[in-house]
């Protein structure tokens, strides 16, 4: 049995970290068996979330939970890609992880109002200087990224490539590569939705409700891998 570690729902997202919700998807898409525990960061080999541990052995980081996956169940979430689509979801990945998630963590982190509503639920119980602490740290890691150097319009501007590229990639297909899903489409949905938080009101929020494609792959993920969140979604809450 594999034992999932994960935040647990939070915001109206079925967690509020895109990685967790990603590795959750790819789990279901794999049909397998887990149970979910929440927290334990202090047991992560790299103090983030997700982890898994599977029949004592523990898995940490998205990516390689995945390879985990695939290699140890004999499965492979790209099956239907040519060697250029998979080239191409590689890559479509790495825009998502690597560019837009620092976006979403700008738009959750820079400003008092969205600290106060989102990430300050983090740091409950514990002391302002805890929390602030906390807060500096990752305002430090954004102007080490790059984006904590931006304005809140620069940042939205930047995120809006990002959502206009793979809204071209989506098209009108159901999933990024066609009618079947592949690895990159839990990213994607994934991602997404912590974009369309309705609990924060940011640039980058705003950016991703431009693209009806986007909001509506987002309502067909959410539906379909977790439809007792689904009539309550943020997607739908975003565009009812």
């Amino acid at each position: 049995m594999i034992t999932f570690h994960a935040f647990g729902p939070m915001w109206g997202l079925p967690d509020p970290s895109g990685f967790v919700m990603k590795t959750e998807v790819q789990l279901k898409m794999a049909g397998l068996a887990y149970e979910t525990q929440y927290g334990a960061l202090d047991r992560s080999p790299k103090s983030k979330l997700p982890f898994i541990i599977d029949d004592g052995v523990t898995v940490a980081d998205s990516v390689h939970i995945r390879d985990h996956i695939e290699q140890k169940y004999g499965i492979d979430f790209d099956a239907g890609l040519t060697p250029a689509q998979r080239a191409q979801a590689w890559a479509i990945e790495r825009m998502l992880e690597d560019h837009l998630y620092w976006a979403i963590v700008y738009a959750r982190w820079s400003g008092e109002a969205n600290f106060a509503k989102g990430p300050a639920d983090f740091f409950a119980g514990a002391p302002d200087e805890v929390r602030e602490g906390g807060r500096q740290h990752m305002l430090m890691s954004l102007y080490g990224q790059g984006f904590g150097r931006h304005d809140d319009a620069t940042v939205g501007d930047l995120a809006r490539r990002s959502f206009a590229a793979l809204s071209q990639a989506l098209g009108d297909g159901p999933y990024l590569f066609g009618r079947e899903m592949s690895g990159v489409d839990a990213t994607a949905f994934a991602m997404v939705a912590s974009a369309l938080c309705p609990r924060f009101e940011s640039e980058v929020r705003s950016a991703v409700e431009a693209f009806p494609n986007l909001i509506a792959y987002t309502d067909r993920m959410m539906t379909r891998f977790y439809p007792e969140m689904a009539s309550a979604s943020s997607t739908r809450l975003t565009h009812a």
